[in-house]
């Protein structure tokens, strides 16, 4: 069966990777200072959700998802997001703690991806992040059974304007069922795009309690 394509074909489109370049003596030992440098360049560019990052999840069985939730915290141990806790995300860390990150920076030809292990923050720290969201979020919150199967859009808004109501005069709780994940990173690669598909790579592996190894990978 002969492939109809809608514009063009898709095996010849291509740009190449001309920005910038990245040695190893571009890189700082420390992983999280070298994250900190590309985000604070992506956020000083005003470049849109540079907070974005794709995260993959699997079943025990090995079956991936993967969808794109903000980055609202990291540190030396790790990348922070909040999420419902009866989630799809949330479910498969629960059988299988092993996911990956990405970031993409496309007008900087960069990605950054991040290998580990989730687990949940304390609730002493989801409620620090949950007392900053805007009012109407901490309602969101409490309003949607994240990926539970519902059958239409004014259900959620009538269980919004419910919630509202509930709360009207009192400071927001935070749900039982809500918080934060942190990424433990093993693994964290950068990746910088080059002409002829030769693109730079370099992997930081955690090769023991106080140090990484950086190794360039092939392109």
């Amino acid at each position: 069966m002969e492939l109809v394509l809608a514009f063009s074909d898709l095996a010849l489109i291509r740009r190449e990777f001309l920005r910038l370049g990245l040695t190893r003596n571009d890189l700082n030992q420390d992983p999280f200072e070298q994250f900190s440098l590309w985000l604070n360049q992506a956020m000083d560019a005003d470049l849109p959700d540079a907070t974005a990052m794709s995260l993959a999840t699997s079943t025990s069985s090995g079956a991936p998802s993967l969808r794109t939730v903000l980055l609202k915290y990291y540190d030396q141990d790790g990348f922070v997001f909040y999420t419902n806790y009866g989630s799809r995300k949330a479910r498969e860390i629960g059988s299988n703690p092993q996911v990956a990150l990405l970031f993409f920076w496309r007008e900087f030809e960069r990605q950054i991806i991040v290998q580990g292990t989730a687990e949940k923050i304390s609730t002493s720290d989801s409620l620090k992040y949950f007392l900053k969201r805007p009012r109407d979020s901490q309602i969101g919150a409490w309003v949607s059974q994240q990926s539970n199967v519902i059958t239409s859009r004014k259900l959620l808004e009538q269980k919004f304007e419910e919630i509202k109501h509930k709360f009207a005069n009192h400071e927001i709780p935070l749900p039982s069922f809500w918080g934060g994940y942190r990424v433990s990173p093993h693994s964290i690669e950068f990746w910088q795009g080059r002409e002829n598909r030769l693109h730079d790579r370099f992997c930081y592996l955690k090769s023991d309690e106080n140090g990484w190894k950086i190794d360039r990978l092939a392109p």
